[in-house]
């Protein structure tokens, strides 16, 4: 069967390509369209062939004129003829009713009357001839493009000129490009003859060389395009004698950068002017054109060149040189040619079978590089899924159905033109072979039914077809034989797979007999798809397998790569990239990444673009790199494209040529040599080199000299004897010149020097011996007129004819290299000419000897230990093995000495050197633990480093405030804050509590603020019971082990106004500071209405019960006095000396009833048990909270005590309040509002008949002192709330009575105090409430901070006990006098009667 069916193979092929060749000879030559075959006819089965079908004629691009008229021509050739419509702008022309176009018989279009205006163009732009054959298919041809020439415009016009007589003048006129050709020129009126001397550029511009008398005149040009002439402005031409003096060059009309198409003639103008005449002669590419010999190159009049018949190998650089003996400019021009598009390889007919892929192959090339597009019967194929542009070019087409048969076209186009080519695709029946053709048109997958199939059984259905494996791109399938054929060995399989829901169904065949699985590749990801497995044996294909319907995984939606990425270089230093939008986008592309990098490295960069094309600017010059484009969508970036790379454009050098020599040969040449620019400066292939050299004496004559890039000297000959020249050079690429090299001269000799007899000996030799090296110095001949080429060096051991080195003439000195150390070396030295070499002089040298170093390596030092000294320095002591016993350091040893904190963890070591066995290191940081290490150098050993010692920095104040402290206010409780902070950046060692100052004052005096104590590392604390509405400031300090740190900046804080009115929390109204309110009233001091009679009555009671009080204890005081005896004395006066500075806020846990005694200038409530610590840290000056903190002035008593009120306000200090160790006689200040006085406040602390809350409505008589304590100093409760929008001003008022820093407490109503334990808090000067059954008294101290202070109640007795009161008595700090004694009586007595006229009133 394998033989029968080679030889019906052979068979086939062998019919096939017979019936190409003779289809092929009757068709027309150069032909491109759908090429013709035919296939061999299996036995009862025929086969259709391709049918001949393409252009003879196709229209080409036409320049027209208004009015004229104009063919398109086009003609194709079918079987039967086919039917010729155009297009024109891609829209099809209705030519049965148009009258100014027509189709004539063959085909082509006919154009009478051209139409052409501002406004209206109807005929000009792109035509297209379209061919169709019903029933087989459509093509169409080229575009051609119709330009109508359009009204005449003078860009430039003549202008008057003269010229010298022998010289050449031009004459401009140029209008716009269209109209070139109809352009003529007129001499006074008259039309105006060109020959060999007057000639009419391209441009139009007039060209007169070698001017005479008969060229003066009256010049014009003249535009004949259709309609009536049109003329420019006349110029007056005027020839002069020649004034026989010299005139520098200069150009009239230099070249300008051209692009031609091949096969098109050029003109690259070049006119000089100049006395004498200049000559004009040109270079390509620094080679002389010679223009004698050539038939393409033509010099024309004036210097102009003209190059007929382009061709892309005259692309280039082109240079005129115009020279008149004196003078030498130049000018220079690009000659860029372009190619139309031209088909290196055109599509081929293919036969194929439904559901197979195949691959139409196109390959172009064009200048620039065209682009390619594909149509079918005529209509643009738009890239899909099933039709895909690969490999550039090549249209692929998936999944053949029976639409997809007809012509397919492959369109290049480019800037310059566009042409066609097409082929046929033939879709057979499966039952027909598809005859043996080139296999390049079908894919690897599709390449089945090669030979037509003999009769008998077909396979059944494949078993239990099934996807083994699914993932997003891909689908292995399995199945099992069919039923009809188990074992299956000779079988073949098909596997049919189409999306779901689409016609087009695709095939993939496995790749050897009786496999039964199959890998379908690139699909598409959560999309469904149909399969279906067929058998097929040598009889044809059998049975379908049931659908089988199989979903790919989803993947991130992820844009594919972007196709059609190119990009090409527009200057030296940019590159334009584009590319198209991605054919599986995956939704909406957000933007582009464009990748770039430069060849040779591995440096990516990248730029977003959100457009489909970037220009990339600031690249390298002449330089290649390699680009690619990576699309974004919402999920991220896609898949990367191709690398694509290209080279910037080449430029001309941006640096002058290294290395600038010169060698005076003899008396008549000069040799240079050089070096190429650097290469990063030669911005392109240096193409060759520019050397200009003139004579110092006469600056002007400069003679140039070309030579090839490749060559780096030049001998310059013919030069004067003794002449100085000077010399430069310029490297050359083929964008131009770059910077030459500065000047440098040399001067030939008077006399050439003799190299008839070889040199002289040299007149000295010097050598100096390394350990592996030689240096070798020495002076020239002493007779210096006979030649030195250079000089010979000869070396060995024990012979100088080992080795021989030769060097230049020039050099004085070398060193030999690689020599054996404490070796014996001969040396010799030679000249040299082209004569020979001349007498050697010798010379000896030893090596030194190779130095091995000491390989014993250094001890480390030992005993490291760190000493630490204060809170910044440590002293680092060890000790040295290496050392004597006495380790004494007697060389030059030295340490090195490094240290470290591992806080924070990358801490770099800090070094420092030492001489001695000890270091002091200084600048530490406090509380810092640190490691230590030391090594030893010696020489250049050194050790490794010693064992790590240790030591931590001893604590230091803190030296930085608390951090970030807020304060807010607690919800529901208005009057109660919280304050939070961090601990300060700088601790210095370990927190152990903070203190809180707050006032109503930020300008006030430090001690005059209310300070809040914090036990522990705590970073919060509550204040309760502040005034409402009322500002406050708050500073906090931080405390270690060492003291007390800075205070961090005030913090201002706004207390919330009280809600409601009337009452508690209701708005006074602003009386002034002058308003005094009336004896008599309704309002009792804290509000509530009370008759006048009850309270006159009530006051008696208090004020007599409290006289009597005071008189009892002023007798008790006074005797208690007079029995102290000296010993008591100096002990009191030792307390004294020991004075603290501020007070604690706080309450003690153990606080015993007070005494109540009086002393000679305060009244005190003093606790029994004395305190432990005589040194207090701080006082404060306890600052009200609201109104009934503050004891006002009764206005009863101004009339009998304003005197003395006088007298104690002008005796304030700022003397601070006493501690229990050191009582002075200092006054406390009490800070009291000069305004909003409640009115009718005869007596303090009056009760009301109100019932108040009693979380605020507390009164304090006085501190109480914690048992570490403080003297603290009482203050009466006023009997109004202060108006809490209200900030008052106070004053500080001592009194000076005893009794006038006294109030009577009053019996309080039951009632338990309330507390708020949410937070630790002090609550300072809180007020009595109404309803309470004891005084409450808060309480501040100067105590630890490690003990916790919450407020308690304390009872006032009427009267001390005798024991408290004698051990209060011990514990005073002063003695009186009786002559004291007796003034304090009077005042007692002043008062007194002060009293009695109170009960009066």
């Amino acid at each position: 069967m394998a033989a029968e069916r080679g030889a019906r193979r052979l068979l086939s092929t062998s019919s096939f390509w017979l019936y190409c060749l003779l289809l092929l000879g009757r068709r027309a030559p150069g032909a491109a369209a759908a090429r013709s075959g035919s296939a061999p006819q299996s036995p009862g089965a025929s086969i259709r062939t391709f049918t001949p079908f393409y252009f003879l004629v196709e229209p080409v691009d036409t320049l027209s004129v208004r009015g004229s008229s104009v063919i398109l021509n086009c003609s194709a050739y079918s079987e039967p003829s086919p039917k010729i419509e155009w297009k024109k702008d891609g829209t099809f022309l209705n030519l049965v009713s148009d009258d100014r176009r027509q189709l004539l018989p063959d085909g082509s279009l006919f154009i009478s009357n051209v139409v052409h205006s501002k406004h209206n163009k109807p005929d000009e732009g792109y035509y297209q001839c379209v061919a169709t054959v019903e029933s087989l298919g459509t093509i169409v041809s080229r575009t051609a493009k119709l330009t109508v020439a359009g009204l005449p415009r003078f860009t430039s016009q003549p202008e008057p000129s003269s010229v010298y007589a022998g010289n050449s003048a031009i004459l401009n006129c140029e209008v716009n490009a269209d109209l070139v050709p109809f352009v003529r020129w007129e001499q006074n009126r008259q039309p105006l003859l060109l020959d060999d001397r007057v000639i009419k550029l391209p441009s139009g511009t007039l060209v007169i060389s070698n001017a005479t008398e008969g060229d003066s005149g009256l010049y014009r040009c003249v535009v004949e395009s259709g309609g009536p002439p049109k003329y420019s402005d006349e110029a007056e031409l005027k020839v002069l004698p020649d004034p026989e003096v010299t005139s520098h060059l200069v150009f009239l009309k230099q070249p300008s950068p051209l692009v031609r198409v091949i096969g098109q003639d050029v003109v690259l103008p070049c006119v000089a002017s100049g006395l004498p005449t200049p000559a004009i002669k040109w270079m390509k590419n620094e080679e002389a054109l010679d223009t004698e010999s050539s038939e393409r190159l033509v010099l024309l009049s004036g210097g102009s060149l003209e190059i007929s018949d382009v061709t892309e190998d005259d692309a280039g650089t082109y240079f005129c040189i115009a020279d008149n003996g004196n003078e030498t400019i130049e000018a220079q021009a690009e000659l860029t040619v372009q190619a139309q598009p031209e088909f290196l390889k055109q599509p081929t007919n293919i036969y194929a079978h439904e559901s197979m892929d195949i691959i139409f192959e196109c390959e172009v090339t064009g200048k620039p590089t065209p682009t390619v597009k594909w149509v079918k019967n005529g209509d643009m194929v738009i890239p899909s899924d099933y039709f895909k542009i690969v490999k550039e070019h090549n249209l692929q087409v998936l999944g053949l159905v029976k639409s997809d048969e007809g012509f397919y076209q492959c369109i290049a186009e480019n800037d310059v033109g566009n042409a066609q080519a097409g082929a046929q695709l033939i879709i057979l029946e499966h039952d027909v072979a598809i005859p043996t053709l080139p296999p390049t048109s079908l894919t690897s997958a599709t390449t089945d039914h090669l030979a037509p199939a003999t009769t008998g059984p077909l396979p059944s259905a494949p078993r239990d077809v099934v996807a083994s494996l699914v993932s997003t791109r891909f689908i292995k399938l399995t199945w099992r034989t069919p039923a009809s054929d188990p074992h299956g060995d000779n079988l073949t399989y098909s596997v049919f797979y189409t999306k779901e829901g689409i016609a087009r169904e695709r095939v993939e065949n496995t790749s050897r007999p009786g496999e039964m699985q199959v890998t379908i590749q690139n699909l598409m990801p959560a999309t469904v798809y149909i399969f279906r497995v067929m058998a097929q044996n040598k009889h044809g294909s059998g049975e379908s397998s049931a659908p089988l319907r199989v979903e790919t995984q989803p993947e991130v939606q992820l844009p594919g790569p972007a196709p059609n990425i190119r990009a090409y270089a527009v200057s030296p230093t940019s590159i334009t990239v584009m590319w198209e939008t991605p054919l599986s986008g995956n939704g909406e592309i957000q933007n582009y990444k464009l990748y770039y990098m430069e060849k040779g490295t591995d440096k990516e960069q990248d730029v977003d673009v959100s457009s489909h094309s970037y220009t990339i600017n600031g690249l390298k010059k002449y330089t290649e790199y390699s680009f690619r484009v990576v699309a974004y969508n919402k999920h991220g970036p896609g898949v990367s494209t191709q690398d694509v790379a290209v080279r910037t454009l080449s430029d001309v050098p941006s640096a002058a040529p290294q290395n600038l020599s010169l060698e005076v040969r003899n008396s008549k040449s000069i040799m240079i040599h050089w070096q190429p620019p650097a290469p990063a400066t030669q911005n392109g292939q240096i193409t060759g080199y520019k050397i200009r050299y003139r004579k110092a004496s006469r600056k002007s004559d400069v003679t140039e000299t070309l030579v090839s890039g490749t060559q780096l000297s030049q001998l310059i000959e013919g030069l004067d004897r003794g002449t100085e020249y000077n010399f430069r050079v310029a490297a050359l690429t083929i964008n131009g010149t770059g910077p030459a090299t500065d000047w440098l001269s040399a001067e030939t000799f008077e006399s050439d020097l003799d190299e008839t007899r070889v040199p002289e000996v040299p007149s000295s030799l010097h050598v100096r011996p390394l350990v592996t090296s030689i240096v070798v110095s020495w002076t020239p001949p002493e007779n210096q007129n006979i030649v030195v080429r250079g000089y010979a060096i000869g070396y060995g051991i024990g012979s100088p004819h080992a080795q021989t080195i030769k060097v230049d003439y020039k050099q004085r000195y070398y060193t030999i290299e690689n020599l054996d150390p404490s070796s014996h070396y001969v040396i010799t030295l030679k000249a040299f000419n082209n004569v020979g070499e001349g007498i050697p002089l010798y010379e000896s040298a030893v090596t030194r000897p190779h130095t091995v170093p000491d390989p014993t390596p250094m001890m480390p030092p030992v005993g490291v230990q760190a000493s630490i000294l204060s809170h910044d320095t440590i002293r680092i002591t060890w000790a040295d093995n290496s050392l004597p016993k006495h380790q004494k350091i007697t060389d030059s040893r030295y340490y090195t000495v490094r240290w470290k904190t591992n806080i924070p963890a990358n801490t770099k070591y800090k070094n420092a050197n030492a001489t001695t066995l000890s270091y002091l290191v200084t600048g530490l940081k406090p509380n810092t633990l640190y490691e230590f290490s030391v090594m030893v150098t010696k020489g250049r050993r050194s050790s490794t480093w010693s064992m790590t010692a240790h030591g931590t920095t001893f604590e230091l104040v803190p030296t930085s405030p608390p951090k970030d402290v807020t304060v807010v206010s607690k919800e529901g409780k208005p009057k109660t804050i919280i304050v939070n902070w961090q601990p300060p950046s700088e601790a210095n060692g370990k927190i152990t509590g903070y203190i809180i100052y707050y006032s109503t004052d930020v300008n006030a005096e430090i001690h005059d603020w209310v300070i809040e104590p914090v036990v522990g590392n705590r970073l919060t604390h509550q204040i309760q019971e502040l005034t409402l509405d009322t500002p406050y400031y708050f500073k906090i300090q931080a405390r270690n082990s060492k003291g007390m740190g800075p205070m961090s900046e005030a913090v201002q804080f706004r207390t919330p106004k009280a809600s409601g009115s009337g009452g508690k929390g209701s708005r006074l109204p602003d009386l002034g500071s002058d308003y005094k309110p009336p004896m008599s009233g309704s309002n009792s001091p804290h509000g509530s209405p009370t008759s006048p009679l009850d309270s006159n009555m009530l006051l008696v009671i208090i004020v007599s019960v409290g006289v009597i009080t005071i008189v009892v204890v002023v007798i008790i005081a006074v005797f208690c006095t007079r029995r102290t005896t000296s010993h008591q004395k100096k002990k009191r006066a030792a307390c004294k000396s020991v004075n603290g500075s501020h007070k604690y806020k706080g309450n003690s846990k153990d606080v015993k009833p007070p005494d109540l005694w009086i002393h000679h200038e305060r009244l005190e409530l003093k606790p029994i048990d004395k305190s432990p610590d005589p040194n207090p840290i701080m006082t404060d000056t306890p600052i009200p909270r609201n109104s009934q903190d503050i004891t006002p002035v009764d206005n009863s008593l101004d009339s009998n005590i304003h005197q003395r009120r006088n007298s104690y306000r002008g005796h304030e200090s700022e003397d601070s309040m006493s501690t229990l160790a050191g009582r002075r006689g200092m006054r406390p200040k009490m800070m009291m509002p000069f305004d909003s006085q409640p009115p009718q406040q005869s007596v303090r602390n009056t009760p009301s008949t109100d019932t108040m809350p009693a979380s605020s409505s507390q009164t304090c008589c006085t501190d109480h002192q914690d048992p570490e304590g403080a003297t603290s100093s009482s203050y009466l409760a006023s009997s109004q709330e202060e108006d809490s929008g209200q900030s008052l001003p106070t004053a500080h008022v001592r009194p000076s009575h005893p009794l006038k820093s006294f109030a009577v407490p009053a019996i309080p109503p039951p009632g338990p105090p309330t507390y708020d334990p949410a937070l630790p808090s002090t609550p300072l000067l809180s007020q009595q409430a109404l309803n309470h059954h004891i005084h409450s008294v808060k309480t501040a101290s100067i105590g630890t901070l490690g003990r916790s202070r919450p407020p308690m109640p304390v009872v006032v007795p009427s009267a001390p006990e005798v024991q408290e009161t004698t051990r209060m008595l011990e514990d005073s700090e002063s003695s009186y006098e009786p002559d004291e004694l007796t003034k304090e009586m009077a005042h007692l007595e002043g008062l007194m009667k002060d009293l009695n006229a109170i009960t009066t009133a």
